[in-house]
């Protein structure tokens, strides 16, 4: 078989926003170019922007382009550049499995969901020059119509996938002077899915409401891979505990192989019941935990289905704590039930709590989410300028405040939890990853403020014209 290369593409967002010195790194890419280089493919991974693709030559003869919905008019340019070239174009990840037809204006082929059995027969395909009917999970044109195939669930266990091959990733130039500084992320995904129901969010669409895990012994070989000197863990699943007796299960094999890693991953709050569970993971080396807390307006927590409380919300900060753990809260604003007052009260008590480092989000209807769906029905879209949907700027109409006073409400809440003295709090507590963050969060917002003076003006005149009666008390509160 003569060597095909492949190109998997991830474009970097285009905005800067409060966290964006501090993306995680994608699993999806490496993955499936590992895959396809055990198959005997060429093949090399690029997170890069577009406007570094005059300084990186990338040379192939199909291009894998993975994006999110934010970064989807970046994927599609890209797609176009290769396709006015005669390379085939594959595209897939969360906004082309939910909006494949607007895909396929730029692409080949859509790969809808989870692409690891999909993409290798894919390929085979148009290296063999055969029709690409039978390939799951796809769609494609032909003779002028969208074509979708038969869609089957990724039913193989995920201990038969490969480790990924990170060596195979080229970061682009800001990256590599990144890891010459500071350890590498390295994700690690132990489970895919979730069971839960929260109205915006998209993962279920993606992998399932059904939790997979792989076993203990496929992850503790993988994490014999990596070097702790170097490189540090972030687990990649939606919520890491969702099964306690196998995670405690792969904790105490941690322990037991006296791994030096320091590693994150994300939780809920109800992992604060259970002290043993915090107890293991900060003795494998868990030291910062994700948590989305959303909101601590209790209608607000109903209207989401989260099935969580502020009590649980409070009990969780204080517990996770006390095991010397790392909180990093995150929020979001926007919903039916929110108004200022509540959303200031969300702010004030990430403050009084403690909360080590924060972010407060928009809620975005995402493709593929309950609110999207209910968003779009309702003719409360107010922009598919997809750039923007990536939960800093304000995408649809709120039911209690102006689109406006929404943004408003956002920086009001970061200027205040990373203003210099809340920051120099974390400090006289002894916590200088939180206070150097938040030093660095507070700077990169005066730049978010700068570089978004254009979309602000815009966004108070969209409100002036568009919610007249909200305009006069957008800017005297």
């Amino acid at each position: 078989m003569d060597k095909i290369r492949i190109a998997f593409i991830e474009p970097r967002a285009d905005n800067l926003n409060i966290f964006s010195r501090y993306n995680l790194p994608r699993l999806g890419s490496p993955l499936l170019a590992t895959i396809m280089k055990e198959k005997g493919y060429q093949t090399e991974v690029f997170f890069i922007h577009e406007k570094e693709l005059g300084r990186v030559s990338i040379e192939c003869d199909i291009a894998a382009i993975s994006t999110i919905t934010a970064t989807a008019p970046q994927a599609y340019r890209m797609a176009d550049s290769f396709r006015a070239q005669g390379v085939p174009v594959i595209m897939g990840g969360p906004h082309v499995t939910f909006l494949p037809e607007e895909a396929l204006a730029h692409a080949d082929y859509a790969v809808l969901g989870e692409g690891e059995e999909t993409l290798p027969l894919l390929v085979e395909a148009i290296r063999t020059h055969t029709p690409a009917g039978d390939v799951p999970n796809l769609a494609y044109r032909e003779q002028g119509e969208v074509r979708y195939t038969a869609q089957k669930p990724f039913t193989a266990p995920l201990d038969s996938l490969p480790f990924p091959d990170f060596s195979l990733v080229n970061y682009g130039i800001r990256k590599r002077l990144h890891h010459l500084f500071l350890k590498q992320i390295i994700p690690v995904q132990t489970s895919r899915g979730c069971p839960y129901d929260c109205t915006f969010c998209s993962v279920t669409g993606m992998f399932g409401k059904r939790y997979r895990f792989r076993s203990t012994e496929s992850v503790i070989r993988e994490l014999e891979q990596y070097n702790p000197k170097k490189q540090k863990i972030f687990f990649y699943d939606d919520n890491f505990a969702a099964n306690r007796r196998r995670t405690k299960e792969l904790l105490h094999a941690m322990i037991a192989r006296d791994f030096q890693f320091t590693w994150s991953t994300q939780v809920r709050t109800d992992i604060a019941k259970d002290p043993e569970l915090l107890d293991l993971m900060y003795r494998a080396g868990c030291r910062v935990l994700f948590i989305g807390f959303e909101s601590v307006d209790p209608a607000s927590l109903a209207a989401m289905k989260k099935s969580q409380t502020v009590e649980d919300i409070q009990y969780s900060i204080q517990q996770i704590h006390a095991y010397n753990i790392h909180v990093h809260g995150m929020f979001v604003f926007g919903f039916d039930t929110d108004t200022k007052s509540s959303m200031r009260a969300t702010i004030r008590f990430a403050i009084k709590e403690g909360i080590d480092t924060a972010q407060f989000m928009i809620l975005t209807p995402l493709p593929g989410s309950d609110f999207y769906k209910d968003m779009e029905t309702h003719g409360r879209i107010v922009s598919t300028d997809w750039n923007r949907f990536d939960a800093h700027h304000v995408a649809f109409k709120p039911k209690n405040v102006s689109p406006f006073a929404l943004q408003l409400m956002q920086i009001e809440a970061h200027t205040r939890f990373y203003s210099p003295v809340n920051v120099l709090k974390k400090l006289f507590r002894n916590k200088w990853g939180a206070f150097l963050i938040g030093m660095y969060a507070h700077k990169l917002n005066q730049k978010w403020l700068k570089a978004e003076k254009f979309y602000l003006n815009t966004l108070k005149r969209f409100t002036r014209r568009s919610f007249p009666s909200h305009s006069s008390q957008t800017e005297t509160n």
